[in-house]
């Protein structure tokens, strides 16, 4: 069993752009060196930014996300768009199109916890 998450996110503007992408490209470079990550993916579907990674297990998700770059991405998110995310467990990888409608029936919006 793996734990995969799914993450989308809608700019509010043009003008979040360049910080959307600086805090992006430092996450993605951040998940696809941590401890426990097996798939890291992202694309644009339908004016909507999705991340797709699958992990070891859900705690190294949590620890991925609770520090570095992401951790910075997290707390610039209200400024930046309005995004949901999903997780859950899975035997396998889902393909672009399985998790799009995964996440179009299952994601919320994330709570946002600042330390």
């Amino acid at each position: 069993m793996i734990y995969v998450s799914i993450t989308g996110l809608r700019l509010k503007g043009f003008h979040t752009a360049p910080i959307f992408w600086w805090h992006t490209l430092r996450s993605l470079r951040q998940a696809r060196e941590a401890d426990g990550i097996l798939h890291v993916d992202a694309r644009v579907i339908s004016g909507v930014h999705h991340t797709l990674t699958a992990w070891i297990s859900r705690q190294a998700m949590t620890d991925f996300m609770r520090t570095g770059a992401h951790l910075s991405a997290m707390r610039s998110y209200p400024k930046v768009g309005q995004g949901r995310t999903v997780g859950f467990d899975a035997s396998s990888v889902p393909d672009w199109q399985a998790a799009r409608q995964f996440w179009e029936e299952h994601a919320k919006e994330p709570a946002m916890h600042h330390k």
